[in-house]
């Protein structure tokens, strides 16, 4: 293991939000193994007591920050602005104590790029800092290019077909109508924060959540847009050899029932922690699912309540039903034959890395990008759009399971697989990568002292 010359802290500002949370947590444990203290400054998160066995981490709460539950009331875009401009004072007043309490020991603050206030400290302080992006190269990409749009002619432009179809320069096959602004109106204003999301401000680096082998062009694009050095450091959950770190009580006992079942005979459904599905698209699923003949074990995050009596009575049968499950566990279980996925990064990486292929049901931004590059640049899924229909159910699942064509995408998920895993041992990008960053931070402490 690496040492580095003094055990200098690293703080890390995650979004509070698991799909944010979990690929920090796992860049901590991966700086914690190279010699680094971690410090996590959380905003007001009700499950932070459930975080502090992590060894070697100390946890501190950034006070005034916007709680959660306002999501719901402010929307998406203007928590986050709100969220970034309530959080600034109080998070100098944290990197004020911290360095008198440690003695001016800390080497950086490595930021989700979502809470870019911390910037402000880290300037105000002297201290070298690091944006962080928890989702692909290719959102990411697609930001800078939203950050730069007049959004009053792009909406008049994207009433005509032909530019809604004309493709983004460096990023093929993405093309105007798929840039990831589903979920985010009005576009004005998801402007303004794309604009500030992607200011490189004093950072002196990059780090993103990928595998150079799966978005090599989006990569390539953002090195010019930046500047500056930008990490591939990805999958994070191996880079780390790390183990999930949930916001939510997992049930295993899924992994009994998995243990019974025969390989790849099992499709996985889990729509992540956030979305709450409709009850008739639940309705229109549980049918789909029992009507294709295959077992399934499927994450609502309410249990069976939400089932009618003879619906969940005919899903016990041919089914599993858990609250939540230690994913990346299940996936990797040989069981396991099918991911029925929102298409979430974490998801997209954790599924890609176990060679598992997807049915994508993504319900906005980011989700649909993800869910296109499964289908049309990597294929090693399809997509579900619409309104689903358990006809539209059965016949995915039975193409994945069933289908010629489902082995086919089989085949291709395991070259992947095999490409991640190489990416992360000696020699590889992600393990070359994370090297090159310890010297970078390194080197930003050098500069700090002079």
């Amino acid at each position: 293991m690496e040492k580095v010359a003094h055990k200098r802290r690293i703080v890390l500002v995650p979004l509070p939000l698991q799909g944010h949370v979990t690929p920090m947590m796992h860049l901590g444990k991966a700086l914690t193994l190279k010699g680094f203290s971690i410090i996590v400054a959380l905003g007001q998160l009700d499950q932070v007591s459930s975080w502090q066995h992590f060894p070697g981490f100390r946890f501190i709460t950034i006070p005034e920050s916007l709680p959660l539950s306002e999501v719901d009331a402010l929307g998406p875009v203007e928590f986050l602005i709100k969220l970034n401009k309530t959080s600034e004072a109080s998070f100098k007043n944290c990197i004020s104590q911290l360095l008198v309490q440690q003695g001016n020991d800390i080497a950086c603050i490595i930021y989700d790029d979502l809470m870019y206030f911390c910037e402000a400290a880290a300037k105000e302080f002297k201290l070298p800092s690091i944006i962080f992006s928890t989702t692909s190269a290719t959102h990411k990409a697609c930001l800078c290019i939203l950050s730069k749009l007049n959004p009053k002619k792009f909406l008049i432009d994207m009433e005509d077909p032909e530019l809604q179809n004309k493709l983004v320069e460096n990023l093929h096959p993405l093309g105007y109508k798929d840039l990831p602004i589903a979920g985010f109106e009005p576009l004005e204003r998801f402007v303004e924060l794309c604009k500030e999301v992607v200011k490189r401000r004093t950072a002196s680096a990059v780090i993103i959540n990928t595998v150079t082998s799966l978005e090599s062009l989006s990569l390539t694009r953002l090195q010019q847009e930046f500047g500056i050095p930008v990490y591939t450091l990805g999958p994070l959950h191996i880079t780390a050899a790390s183990t999930t770190y949930s916001l939510l009580e997992e049930d295993r006992s899924c992994i009994e029932w998995l243990n019974k079942q025969k390989p790849r005979s099992v499709i996985y459904i889990s729509l992540g922690s956030i979305f709450d599905m409709g009850t008739k698209e639940v309705l229109e699923m549980a049918w789909g699912f029992c009507n294709s003949n295959q077992l399934f074990l499927w994450v609502i995050r309410d249990g069976s309540k939400s089932l009618p009596e003879e619906v969940a009575k005919m899903v016990s049968e041919r089914g599993y039903i858990v609250k939540w499950a230690p994913q990346i566990e299940v996936l990797g279980h040989p069981a396991v034959g099918c991911f029925w996925s929102h298409c979430g990064w974490n998801s997209i990486l954790e599924s890609t890395e176990e060679g598992v292929p997807m049915i994508c049901r993504p319900f906005q931004g980011e989700q649909k990008l993800n869910a296109m590059y499964v289908e049309s640049v990597w294929r090693i899924g399809i997509q579900v759009g619409g309104e689903v229909e358990r006809g539209d159910v059965e016949r995915a699942v039975k193409r994945l399971m069933i289908d010629e064509e489902g082995a086919d995408m089989r085949e291709r998920a395991l070259d992947f697989k095999e490409k991640l895993k190489v990416s992360v041992r000696s020699g590889g990008s992600s393990y070359n990568a994370l090297n090159e960053l310890v010297n970078h931070l390194k080197q930003s402490e050098r500069g700090a002292k002079h």
